[in-house]
């Protein structure tokens, strides 16, 4: 990880739900290099357990459970509440993309069961933190991030669907940015490829041909995301709500496609 410049984020709080690996956890890696105390949250305990290894002792608690289940978003948010007392930084990391292939032949469930994690999620996350009784999130200025997906930019043939769930992330991102000012702060952040496990299907064998689309001469890692991220969290970004950020190598600007 890239060790930050500054502590922007000292005495802050800060929940990364998908934080087991990959992207949520460099972001929690980055959020705690920066001062803030983290709540990280995954389907399977024992691997999100694990994590809690690679922090400085204090700095991150652990809620393992399944992002769509309100009682587990309930208990994390209570854990929160007990163990922190405010949160100030939600990052919604966690989302899945179980098929590969046209739109026309996808499964209807599968389209269903994709938009409720990534979609109704997201939203389900940013709802259940907003009305916690304990947490008063947004009273020192809240700051909600995020993920969404240069495939929600532009069509990327295979990934279709989750693209089109990262699209609806984007216009959620603007419109909750406008509902929920001045007191919280709505973003969110757009990769393209990242070398991540959940993204290996689309580069494993082949990097250097993928990266070659890549004005920057590189696919994304976790700590390009998890930089952007902690800049938006930031007062840096005091005066930044509703957008989304690509992070993308230059590849949209080059008219490429995820």
């Amino acid at each position: 990880m890239t060790a930050p410049s500054c502590h922007r984020l000292e005495g802050r709080t800060a929940l990364v739900t998908g934080a087991s690996r990959g992207i949520g956890l460099a972001i929690a890696h980055r959020l705690v290099a920066e001062g803030a105390r983290v709540c990280i949250t995954a389907r399977n305990a024992e691997p999100l357990n694990e994590c809690l290894a690679e922090f400085p002792a204090g700095s991150v608690i652990a809620v393992a459970g399944k992002s769509h289940d309100p009682e587990h978003r309930l208990e994390v948010l209570d854990t929160v509440a007990r163990e922190f007392g405010a949160l100030d930084i939600l990052v919604n990391n966690v989302g899945i993309n179980p098929v590969y292939g046209p739109l026309v032949d996808l499964d209807l469930e599968a389209a269903r069961k994709i938009t409720e994690v990534n979609l109704f999620g997201t939203l389900a996350w940013i709802q259940d933190v907003v009305h916690h009784p304990e947490l008063d999130f947004g009273a020192r200025g809240g700051s909600v991030i995020n993920m969404s997906s240069v495939s929600g930019e532009t069509a990327s043939p295979g990934i279709g669907f989750y693209g089109v769930t990262k699209a609806a992330i984007a216009h959620l991102t603007r419109t909750l940015a406008a509902e929920m000012g001045p007191t919280v702060r709505v973003n969110a952040v757009a990769p393209a490829v990242v070398k991540t496990q959940f993204a290996k299907a689309l580069y494993a064998g082949r990097e250097a041909e993928v990266a070659a689309q890549y004005p920057l001469g590189r696919l994304g890692v976790p700590d390009d995301v998890a930089a952007a991220v902690a800049f938006l969290a930031s007062d840096d970004a005091a005066w930044i709500s509703g957008q989304v950020l690509n992070l993308d190598g230059g590849l949209l600007a080059a008219g490429g496609v995820a």
